[in-house]
Formats: C-alpha cells, structure tokens, sequence
C-alpha cells in the first residue's frame, strides 16, 4: 500500500512561490496518475493538477495555468507542485493522491491520500 507525504505548505504574501512535495512509501509511483487536489474552508476538495509517472504527461486546472507546474523527480521518487504568483485565494489544505486510472481528475477515483499541507496566502 503505497503512503504519501507531503510537504512544503506554509504562509506566504501574494505573489510568493511555494514549492510543496509528495513523498511515496511503501511502493512506488509506477503506474501511478499523480494528482494535487486542494480544499478551501468550508469547501470540497477540489482538483489542481495532475501527472502520469510514466509518461510525465500533466494537466493542470484553468485557474492555475501558468503559475503551477507540476513535475516528477524519479531518483527521489517524489511529485512536486510548484506555484508561483500566489493569490490569496490559492489559500488551502494541499494534498496529494494516486489513482490507478489514468486521466482521470476526480477525486473519487483516487484511493490514496497523503495527510494534507496548509497553505495560506496574505494579501
């Protein structure tokens, strides 16, 4: 059973870059559709970006194109989020989570999740 981690959140002012981390353990990313999802208070989780490991094909939500980058680093064996312009509404609990379905964005088809990482942007 693969285990996730993330890392990275934090508070930061508007227009900042963070960079937040998904650590697998217990398995690999093999096979694997990668996806970062996020969830507003009071909100539901809602999708950001994803990545297929073996390809490394991405596709991000609209909201986040061109600030966002997602991206793989296999000798780490970990999926990084990389955003950029940060905006308050950006503000979150990041997580990270892996599907066995490819290209899909929808969180019920993700079966693991990591614990989740705060971020929060100031204005």
């Amino acid at each position: 059973q693969v285990q996730l981690v993330e890392s990275g959140g934090g508070s930061v002012q508007t227009g900042s870059s963070l960079k937040l981390s998904c650590a697998a353990s217990g398995g690999t990313f093999s096979n694997y559709n990668i996806g970062w999802f996020r969830q507003r208070p009071g909100k539901e989780r809602d999708f950001v970006a994803r990545i297929f490991w073996d390809s490394g094909s991405t596709y991000l939500t609209d909201s986040v194109k061109g600030r966002f980058t997602i991206s793989r680093d296999n000798a780490d064996n970990t999926v990084s989020l990389q955003m950029n312009s940060l905006k308050p509404e950006d503000t979150a609990v990041y997580y990270c989570a892996v599907s066995r379905v490819t290209w899909t964005s929808d969180p019920r088809f993700f079966n693991y999740w990591g614990q989740g990482t705060q971020v929060t942007v100031s204005s």
